[in-house]
């Protein structure tokens, strides 16, 4: 039979005919098919060993301003206006909220009364020669005059004003008026409207491809057919856990601006990151895959 001849030539036999039965698909007379894959795998071929392209990393982008301000409560007390929510352009001293004051102009009064008192005081010494008395009355009304000054300034501390011109990013008390807060308690954040840092979130497959300097463009889900340009500033050594994988940050200055650019807009970046062989890009997370499990399991 078939298999017992297969049998008697062997290994090397049997791969000669097969070579040979293969030759005459692609080479033999006939086979308009066979020949016809052969020529487009053959062009593959050739395709990829030699075409290259532009490699870039692509990442998941968030725009931050240049700088936060934070604005947080001077002490204890009870939200009793809020005149601003985020996304309110500001200007430069323009009130945002305002704390309840009741307690520190009851302050200054008293301290406002006091003094007045001692001021009487001091002038009856006075009238009457009392040395002792006008120098006693006298540091008691610098007492008083401090702690009138004092209660001035918690007053002027109970009204929070835009650091400089902005946009609101964070902090919405229109629902808390009457509400209490602690002192520290960041109320508001205020960033710059014309000076912006991108920041992008790069999985750790690609952070070693990225270098301060590279260059790339942006693209925000708000603008979706105008590209930013923009360039990589900094590269945070943190991972960051995210989804079950590990995210770096990676800090980009824009190199040209938009006027609708607000900070918070979200988008994908891609940087630029060299030139590389078309089929080294598209199987470069396969290969990287393939040689971890292997390095896994041999000995």
């Amino acid at each position: 039979t078939a298999f017992q001849r297969d049998a008697v030539r062997g290994p090397v036999a049997r791969t000669w005919e097969g070579m040979q039965s293969l030759w005459g698909l692609f080479f033999g007379p006939g086979h308009a098919a066979w020949k016809l894959a052969g020529l487009v795998v053959a062009a593959l071929v050739l395709f990829f060993s030699f075409a290259t392209g532009d490699y870039r990393v692509a990442a998941d982008t968030r725009i931050e301003g240049a700088i936060q301000r934070a604005l947080a409560a001077p002490f204890e007390g009870y939200v009793r206006e809020a005149l601003v929510r985020p996304g309110d352009v500001v200007k430069k001293d323009q009130l945002i909220a305002r704390l309840d004051d009741r307690d520190f102009q009851l302050e200054r009064l008293k301290a406002a009364s006091r003094r007045e008192q001692l001021v009487k005081q001091h002038r009856e010494a006075l009238a009457n020669h009392d040395r002792t008395q006008i120098r006693v009355i006298g540091s008691q009304i610098d007492q008083a005059e401090a702690e009138l000054n004092i209660a001035q300034e918690k007053l002027s501390r109970t009204e929070l004003r835009a650091p400089f011109d902005g946009i609101v990013v964070s902090g919405d008390l229109s629902q808390q008026l009457g509400a209490p807060v602690q002192r520290g308690q960041v109320l508001f954040e205020v960033a710059p409207l014309e000076d912006y840092r991108v920041v992008l979130k790069v999985d750790e497959r690609d952070i070693r491809d990225l270098t301060v300097g590279q260059d790339g463009n942006l693209v925000l889900t708000s603008m979706p057919s105008t590209r930013l340009p923009v360039r990589v500033a900094r590269i945070t050594p943190v991972s960051t856990p995210e989804d079950g994988r590990n995210y770096f940050r990676v800090e980009a200055k824009l190199q040209q601006g938009a006027e609708r650019l607000r900070p918070g807009m979200e988008g994908v970046a891609k940087i630029t990151a060299g030139n590389r062989k078309l089929i080294w890009i598209w199987t470069r997370y396969l290969v990287d895959w393939v040689r971890l499990e292997l390095w896994t399991v041999l000995p």
